[in-house]
C-alpha cells in the first residue's frame, strides 16, 4: 500500500481525484530519469555546490540510538523468542561528509539463529510516501492490528495482538520507512530532497540503506529477499537489479504485492489496456456478492476480456452492433445498466465502477477492495468526492498503532516528532522524471542474471487500483526463465491489501513460505 502518480494540480482531500491519484486515471504516463547527481553514499554524490549544511531545526535533536528488545510470539511451530530492533541509518554524501537522509527501520530477527541460513527480507510499502506500517501490521510482522469489517474506521481502537500468520517463522524481517516516512527524516537542502522524492534517488537511498544494514548486523552470507506492495512492489525489481548490478549484493528472492510493473498503461484516452485490465476484478466484485470466489471462477472473464470484450472495443462506438454486443455482455459480468454501460461506449474506469456498483445503497465501493463500501456524502453530486473507506478509514489506527509499537513494545521513543505513516509532500512533489517507468525489464534482467531467483506477484481479486489481470498479461509476454516454478502470479481473495482477509493472508503467507523453501 498505496500507490499514488503524479498529480501536481490536484487535491488529496477530494476522493474522487484520490482515485485518479492511486490508480493514474486519465494521467499522463509517469516517467523517470536515469540520471543520479546526489546517491548517498557513493562514487558519484553530489558536489560540495549541490550539497549545502543540513537543516537546523532537523538536526538540533537527534533520533535516538538503535534500541534492542527481546520478546516471544506463538506460531504453528511453537514458541519463536526473537529480538526488535528499532533505529535509523543515516546517509551522507560521500564526498562532502555531509548528512542527506536518517532512514528509520524496525528489525525483527529471530534469537539465536544461525545467520548463514537464517534468511533476512526487507520490506518496504508504496505511495510513494507511506511507511511501512501496511506490511508491518497487515499480517507479516509479529503483531497485526485488525483491518477488516467495523476496524475500518478512523475511531476503530489501534491495540495489535499476537500475530500467528508471522513470516518470522522462515525468514528475519527488516521493515523500511522510506526517506521522508515513518520517523525517518530529510536532513540536507531542498535539491536533496528533490532527490530523495524521485524514482532514481530513491532506489539509491533505499539500495544503500540495505547494504549499510546488512555490514552492520552482520549478514553478507544470509539469503536476501525483497518484499513490497503497491508502488514498492514496483520497486522490487528495480531495487534487486541495482542491489545486484552497483551493490554487489545477490538477492534470492522477490515478493511484489499488487505492484504496477508497468505505469505506461495510464492513457485511457486512445489506449484499451485499462479497461480490459480491470474486467475480470468488476466481474468477481459482483460474483462475491454470491458467495466466496476463487480465480478459476473468472476463467470465462478472463478469456472474454482479451478476446471478444478487446475486438468490440477496437471497432469503436461507430459499430452500433459491436457496442450493443459487448454492453449487453458487460451488464451481465458487471451488473451495471446496460443503457449507461452503451453510453460510455462500454469504457467503465475504475472510478465509474467504484461510483455506480452501489449507487441504489447510497455506498461508494473502495478501489483497493470494491466489496469494501462506504456511505456517499454527496449523492447528488455527479462526481465521487467520498473518501476511499480502506485508504483512509485504515490511515488513523495504523498511525496509532504504529506509534504505540515504538513506545511499548519497542521502546524507542521520539520526542516532538511525528510519525509520518504518509508523507504528502513526497507524493505530491514526486519526480518520475522524463521517461516512460516500467519495472517489467528490471524483472526479466534480474532474472536472467541470477539462475537462482525465484519471484512471486501477488495481487487480490477485488482490486481495481493495481487489478491482477494486468499483471497477468505482462507475465505472459516473458520469457522461459528455465523453470514456471521461478516467476509466480499468485490471486487471492480481496483487495489491493488482500492480507486483510484471514483466509488470504494465511494462503499467501504459506505460498511465500514454499518459496523459502525452495532455494
Amino acid at each position: 500500500m498505496i500507490l499514488i502518480t503524479q498529480a501536481k494540480s490536484l487535491s488529496l482531500a477530494k476522493p474522487l481525484l484520490v482515485l485518479s491519484l492511486m490508480a493514474g486515471l486519465g494521467l499522463s504516463s509517469p516517467a523517470f530519469s536515469q540520471r543520479a547527481p546526489a546517491r548517498p553514499d557513493a562514487a558519484n554524490s553530489a558536489t560540495e555546490a549541490q550539497q549545502q549544511p543540513p537543516q537546523q531545526n532537523n538536526a538540533a535533536r537527534p533520533l535516538p540510538a538503535e534500541k534492542s528488545t527481546v520478546h516471544k510470539l506463538t506460531l504453528p511451530g511453537g514458541l519463536l523468542e526473537f529480538e526488535a530492533k528499532a533505529g535509523t541509518i543515516r546517509l551522507s554524501n560521500a564526498q562532502t561528509g555531509a548528512p542527506m537522509v536518517e532512514i528509520a527501520y524496525i528489525a525483527y530477527l529471530k534469537s539465536g539463529a544461525e545467520v548463514r541460513t537464517r534468511p533476512v527480507t526487507f520490506l518496504f510499502n508504496g505511495g510513494p510516501g507511506y511507511a511501512s506500517g501496511w506490511l508491518n501490521l497487515g499480517g507479516i510482522g509479529p503483531w497485526r492490528l485488525p483491518m477488516s469489517g467495523e476496524a475500518i474506521a478512523p475511531s476503530a481502537a489501534p491495540i495489535v495482538e499476537d500475530n500467528a500468520d508471522s513470516w518470522l517463522e522462515f525468514t528475519d524481517l527488516v521493515f523500511i520507512d522510506p526517506p521522508g516516512t515513518g520517523y525517518g527524516r530529510i536532513l540536507g537542502n531542498d535539491d536533496v530532497r528533490k532527490r530523495l522524492f524521485s524514482v532514481g534517488g530513491d532506489l539509491d537511498a533505499l539500495a544503500t540503506m540495505i547494504r549499510r544494514w546488512i555490514d552492520a548486523n552482520q549478514r553478507n552470507l544470509s539469503p536476501k529477499y525483497l518484499a513490497g506492495e503497491s508502488y514498492g512492489g514496483f520497486r522490487v525489481p528495480k531495487l534487486a537489479h541495482l542491489l545486484q548490478t552497483d551493490q554487489g549484493i545477490g538477492v534470492n528472492g522477490l515478493i511484489m504485492l499488487s505492484p504496477v510493473l508497468d505505469f505506461s498503461r495510464f492513457n485511457l484516452r486512445s489506449g484499451l489496456w485499462d479497461y480490459v485490465a480491470r474486467l475480470p476484478s468488476y466481474a468477481a466484485t459482483l460474483r462475491e456478492t454470491k458467495g466466496p470466489i476463487d480465480r478459476n471462477q473468472l476463467k470465462d472473464v478472463e478469456a472474454y476480456a482479451q478476446s471478444d470484450y478487446l475486438l468490440d472495443l477496437m471497432k469503436g462506438p461507430q459499430d452500433k452492433a459491436a457496442l450493443d454486443r459487448l454492453s449487453t455482455k458487460l451488464s451481465d459480468l458487471i451488473g451495471l445498466d446496460k443503457t449507461f454501460i452503451r453510453q460510455l461506449n462500454g469504457r467503465i474506469s475504475s472510478e465509474t465502477f467504484a461510483r455506480e456498483f452501489n449507487r441504489a445503497t447510497g455506498r461508494i465501493s473502495s478501489a483497493y477492495d470494491t466489496r469494501e463500501t462506504g456511505f456517499d456524502p454527496y449523492p447528488e453530486s455527479v462526481m465521487n468526492l467520498s473518501e476511499d473507506p480502506m485508504r483512509l478509514g485504515l490511515h488513523a489506527p495504523i498511525t496509532q498503532a504504529m506509534i504505540e509499537l515504538y513506545r511499548s513494545k519497542l521502546n524507542w521513543v521520539v520526542e516532538n516528532g511525528r510519525y509520518q505513516f504518509m508523507s504528502e509532500q513526497a507524493s505530491r512533489q514526486w519526480d518520475w522524471g522524463n521517461r516512460p517507468n516500467e519495472a517489467i525489464g528490471d524483472l526479466r534482467r534480474s532474472l536472467a542474471l541470477d539462475s537462482h531467483m525465484q519471484a512471486i506477484v501477488a495481487h487480490g481479486l477485488t482490486d481495481i487500483v493495481t487489478p491482477y489481470f494486468e499483471s497477468k498479461m505482462l507475465l505472459d509476454l516473458m520469457p522461459d526463465f528455465g523453470s514456471s516454478e521461478r516467476l509466480k502470479l499468485n490471486v487471492y481473495p480481496g483487495g489491493h491489501m488482500f492480507y486483510t482477509r484471514e483466509e488470504s493472508r494465511r494462503a499467501f503467507r504459506n505460498d511465500v513460505k514454499a518459496m523459502f523453501e525452495k532455494r
